[in-house]
Order: C-alpha cells, then sequence, then structure tokens
C-alpha cells in the first residue's frame, strides 16, 4: 500500500476509535530562536529550511513548515528543488559571527576589526577595549557613543609608547586611526593586526584627518616631509607630544637653549598652529588609569595652545579616553609642562594639576640643558 494511502488509513481508524488527532506543533513568535538537532540555537525566528535559519524569512507551505518544526531533517536543512522557494527576505541581513571575522575568540585583542571613516555600524563583529581587556559588540558600542560623540578620523605619527598606546585606545572608542613611522607601513603589521588601525606613510599619515598626533623625537621634526597637513581636514588639530632631551636624545637645539618653548620650535617646523599635550603622561598610564567622570581618582592632562578650537578637540579628546584637562595657556606658556617642571609626570585631579602648574618656573633645568 501507498505510504500516503497507509497513513490515511491509520488516520480513518484512529479517529473511529474516538482517538483525537495529535496536535501541529506551534510556531514560535517571532524573534525567539529556533534550535538546531543538537540543542543549539541556529539564529532564525521561523522553522524551515538552512537559508530560512539564516535568513529568518520561509517561502515554504505552512504544512511543510510545521514537518521542518516537527523535527524533519528532509525540510529543517532543504531538500532539492524545495530550495529555489526558500531565499531570504529583501532588506534583512545575516548575522554575523559572534567571534569577529576570523574566528577569533572574544577575549583576543586581535579580534578588532579595521575602522571605516564614519564606523561599520551593521556589522556583528567585535571591538576590543584596550582598558578592560574584553571585546564587546560593534553595535551596542555604537549605541554607548551618544549623541555628545562622534568618531572622526586620527592619524598618529610615531609608534613608540605614546603612539602605540593612543592607538590602541583611539582604535578601542571606534575612531578611524592611520598610524606612521619613519621604517614604512610594513613594520606596524603587528600593532594593525592588534588594533585594527591602518599603516601608512608618514606622508599619507594626515590624509581627511580631525586631528593629527606628532609623537616622534624632537631632533627628527625637522626630517618630517614638506606639506605634511595639506591633506588634511579643515580645521586640524595637530597635537604635539614632544620632549626636549638635549643629553640623551636630541642634542643640542639652539634655538630652544636660547628659550623657545619646545612646541613653539615644532610649531614652526610643521607651518600649522599645534596644541602640546601628553608630553608629559606615563604611556602605561593611557591604557591603565582612564576613569569615568567624577572618578576620585581621575587624572588630569594639562593642555596648551593658542588655537581655542583646536585645544578644546583636544580636550574633548582626552575628556573621551578618561581623563580629566587642565587649559596650561598659551604655546608660549607651555613651558610650564616641559621635562622637569612640577606638573611633568603628575599623576593628579584638577586642582593638583593648576597648582603644579602655578608653580613652574620659566627658567630650564640645567639637566635638561645641551
Amino acid at each position: 500500500m501507498h505510504p500516503a494511502r497507509a497513513a490515511a488509513v491509520r488516520t480513518i481508524a484512529r479517529r473511529g476509535r474516538g482517538v483525537p488527532d495529535p496536535p501541529l506543533p506551534q510556531h514560535p513568535p517571532r524573534g525567539v530562536p529556533t534550535p538546531g538537532p543538537e540543542g543549539a540555537s541556529r539564529g532564525s525566528d521561523r522553522p524551515g529550511c538552512r537559508q530560512t535559519l539564516r535568513a529568518g524569512r520561509c517561502r515554504l507551505p505552512r504544512h511543510q513548515q510545521r514537518r521542518a518544526a516537527a523535527g524533519d531533517r528532509r525540510w529543517r536543512f532543504g531538500r532539492r528543488g524545495a530550495r529555489s522557494r526558500c531565499r531570504p527576505a529583501a532588506g534583512r541581513r545575516r548575522p554575523g559571527r559572534p567571534d569577529g571575522p576570523s574566528g577569533r575568540g572574544a577575549s583576543d585583542p586581535r579580534a578588532a576589526v579595521r575602522r571605516g571613516s564614519g564606523g561599520n555600524k551593521e556589522s556583528g563583529r567585535d571591538v576590543v577595549d584596550h582598558v578592560a581587556g574584553t571585546a564587546r559588540p560593534r553595535t551596542r558600542h555604537h549605541r554607548e557613543l551618544g549623541k555628545d560623540r562622534h568618531l572622526m578620523k586620527i592619524g598618529i605619527i610615531g609608534a613608540g609608547n605614546i603612539g602605540g598606546n593612543l592607538t590602541r585606545r583611539l582604535t578601542a572608542l571606534g575612531h578611524d586611526v592611520a598610524v606612521a613611522n619613519s621604517r614604512g607601513p610594513q613594520t606596524l603589521s603587528a600593532l594593525a593586526e592588534e588594533t585594527g588601525a591602518t599603516p601608512v606613510t608618514v606622508a599619507e599619515a594626515a590624509h581627511g584627518a580631525r586631528i593629527v598626533v606628532v609623537t616622534i623625537p624632537l631632533k627628527n621634526i625637522p626630517d618630517l616631509p614638506k606639506g605634511l597637513l595639506d591633506g588634511a581636514a579643515d580645521g586640524v588639530a595637530v597635537i604635539d607630544t614632544g620632549n626636549y632631551y638635549p643629553k640623551e636624545r636630541d642634542g643640542r637645539i639652539a634655538a630652544i637653549e636660547e628659550g623657545l618653548t619646545e612646541s613653539r620650535w615644532t610649531e614652526r617646523h610643521l607651518g600649522h598652529p599645534v596644541v602640546k599635550a601628553f608630553n608629559g603622561t606615563y604611556a602605561q598610564d593611557i591604557l591603565e588609569r582612564p576613569r569615568p567622570k567624577g572618578d576620585p581618582e581621575r587624572i588630569a592632562l594639562p593642555v596648551a595652545g593658542d588655537d581655542e578650537t583646536a585645544k578644546q578637540a583636544v580636550r574633548d579628546l582626552i575628556d573621551e579616553l578618561g581623563f580629566d584637562s587642565v587649559d596650561s595657556g598659551g604655546i608660549d606658556e607651555s613651558w610650564r609642562q616641559q621635562p622637569d617642571t612640577p606638573v611633568y609626570g603628575l599623576r593628579a585631579g584638577v586642582e593638583g594639576v593648576t597648582e603644579a602648574l602655578a608653580a613652574a618656573s620659566p627658567e630650564r633645568p640645567e639637566a635638561f640643558r645641551a
């Protein structure tokens, strides 16, 4: 007897004995994942074939969907002739992999992905927060940014202690970071893989950037390419983190020895106003000491600059990184935060930094003279 006819005979016999038909399986409500054969969620809100499970929409007839819900593997995983009728709904996106694009675990810092200019807000990839040492979903991270923040392109010239840790923090916050050093982008592959930053040449680092960080030895400033900032965004803010170490590294620079501040000397070589910041900050503190607003242990950093708009942009970035800031005046007053001043290397809040700036002397210490 044909299997279908045998099934019909059994149904008629069952009803003749007064035995009710078994209830049909109910569809789960939308948003409730359908478990696969191993009990794991397959990421779909309706039963059906494999394509249905990925896309969340099934075009099969209802009776075939019931068979899928009942565990019929032919329909749950698709069969020849039925797949053409099961296709993803228009406008739907398949969910991303929880481990990131390369299958790495969430705790692996290499799970961070390269950022675009506006961030890939649609992606299910993970973003690594190097402060917490954990990975968070990128979509959740963008929701946490709030209306008072926006992502931007940042160029970092110099990948040493300060430059490397700023790259780690800024990429973790979602910014599009281009990093360069004097040896070429091929030497930055490890940092790029760890953070998702884009390794570039020095000449390309400022292209389209709204903030450029120059964090190289002072003696190398004259070697930077001419027109370095020509391709930067309008109103670009340039951060100078440099210090003058004549005996240990830089040799004698006559203009600084005669009383010119270090950042003014740098500014003249760049041909663009600079904002002095991070020059007295321990590099490891950038990773380990960020604190939320109002925390009594939150550190304040001195910031000097003549361009008030650029200075405010830098102070906003410092706040985003988890630190307070104190306006230490213009570039001609940036001697207050040069090496061997009371604020240099100071780990204190706004009040302590303000007092240290006031206690500084314009006389360069003998240890920092050629």
